[in-house]
């Protein structure tokens, strides 16, 4: 499942154009966030961080520089359906985090992402998602345009 995981990720890199817009100042880069000291494995600072945006992501590493495959996975399809605006918590810049996440979700593995507050899955969720179409149909529940519905527009139009 790594290898056929690792090929999707590095076929999705190379379909990608240059990464989107800044998240803002003062961050550590797009949409990364820091989960902000003192409590960061509390279930309540938790609770805040999950609902805060409609889309979170805690994973090894940065979106710019994933620390693990799964981690640049779950990066590679945000992407290709061109979400850029989320929260990205890097849970190898906090022990307490990295625990308190796994406790909060009774998910033992990162990466792990939220839509809306509602914990979705890991990496291999979420790929099932973007291969059944489920990405694009929760994608728009939040009012995000999934971009593969606009390539799928200008194939059509071929």
């Amino acid at each position: 499942m790594s290898g056929s995981l690792g090929r999707a990720a590095a076929s999705a890199a190379t379909a990608l154009l240059r990464w989107g817009r800044s998240a803002g100042g003062g961050l550590r880069g797009p949409g990364v966030r820091a989960a902000g000291s003192g409590g960061s494995g509390s279930s309540e600072h938790l609770d805040a961080l999950v609902k805060k945006d409609k889309v979170v992501v805690f994973l090894k590493g940065t979106p710019e520089q994933p620390q693990c495959g799964f981690s640049n996975a779950v990066v590679q399809i945000l992407r290709l359906h061109g979400v850029r605006d989320y929260a990205a918590y890097n849970v190898l810049d906090d022990p307490q985090l990295r625990q308190g996440i796994k406790d909060y979700s009774n998910w033992p593995t990162i990466p792990q992402v939220y839509l809306n507050g509602e914990f979705v899955g890991g990496c291999d969720i979420l790929l099932q998602m973007h291969q059944n179409g489920d990405l694009v149909e929760e994608l728009k529940k939040l009012g995000i345009r999934s971009a593969l519905l606009d390539e799928t527009k200008d194939q059509d139009s071929k």
